[in-house]
């Protein structure tokens, strides 16, 4: 439930979901769900570069997202040094909150929790990590996994066609998942969560899409950061290079860390 597009660079092809164009965000409430879904797939993204692509006038992008802010849905910090283009006060960049991304539908999570706790109850922690695995493996199904790594450039596109194949496979399941090249390597982006409430509960689901990343692109991948931690979207990171799962004792590593340092102004003040 994601709006997948072309971006003109590195990330996913253009497919069957679209930003509505200009001329049909006219009224308040597609304009209001538009922005919404350019915070939840692009955010942390300033108002300009919103209203750059809906062709709204960034006041007019303000509004909603001060209304946005104003319901706890959304929030605002300055962007970083880095960031920062041209001289100038540092302009705001705006993003989703929890409660913002609650608004997109969290369906029979209470229901989901309370069966996964009693499956604990019977069968144990071992119990729960196959219905996780077995959950992950139902959402890549069909998905064939890459032959042995190596570091020669037909491999590296390989590699790179198959994280796109995966993250079609997530956004398919409702993970509005993204692909991006970031040095050598490249990021599977899941921009939202469905179970993210559960997850908090039993990270065995976050591990076990983990473990089905590494087992179809055969080699090492990491987890940067999951929205069950707080954090704005899922991302791992798959080297392009050659790092057999067999060599590296860190495969197993499951816990997120921070994707990027967090400003600490949430105003409404314009840019």
């Amino acid at each position: 439930m994601g709006l997948r597009r072309g971006d003109g660079g590195a990330g996913r092809k253009a497919g069957t979901w679209s930003v509505a164009a200009p001329a049909t965000v006219g009224a308040e409430g597609h304009t209001r769900a538009a922005i919404v879904q350019l915070l939840l797939e692009e955010g942390p993204i300033t108002a300009t570069a919103i209203g750059s692509k809906l062709g709204l006038a960034p006041a007019g992008v303000r509004r909603h997202l001060d209304a946005l802010i104003d319901t706890g849905q959304a929030r605002a910090s300055r962007s970083a040094p880095w960031q920062q283009k041209g001289r100038g006060r540092p302009a705001k960049q705006y993003q989703l909150t929890a409660a913002g991304r609650g608004t997109l539908g969290h369906a029979y999570d209470d229901l989901a929790g309370a069966a996964i706790r009693q499956l604990g109850e019977i069968g144990g922690e071992k119990a729960i990590t196959e219905f996780a695995r077995k959950r992950a493996r139902t959402i890549v199904a069909g998905i064939e996994p890459v032959g042995q790594h190596t570091a020669d450039s037909q491999n590296t596109a390989h590699t790179e066609a198959k994280a796109e194949e995966i993250a079609e496979a997530f956004t398919e399941a409702g993970f509005a998942a993204t692909t991006r090249k970031v040095g050598a390597g490249v990021q599977i982006c899941q921009h939202h969560c469905p179970v993210s409430h559960v997850a908090e509960e039993f990270p065995q689901l976050c591990a076990a899409e983990l473990e089905a990343f590494r087992e179809l692109l055969g080699t090492h991948v990491q987890r940067l950061a999951t929205i069950a931690n707080g954090d704005c979207a899922c991302t791992t990171h798959v080297p392009l290079l050659s790092l057999p799962i067999a060599q590296n004792n860190t495969s197993t590593q499951t816990a997120a860390q921070p994707a990027a340092v967090r400003t600490n102004d949430s105003g409404r003040s314009a840019e």
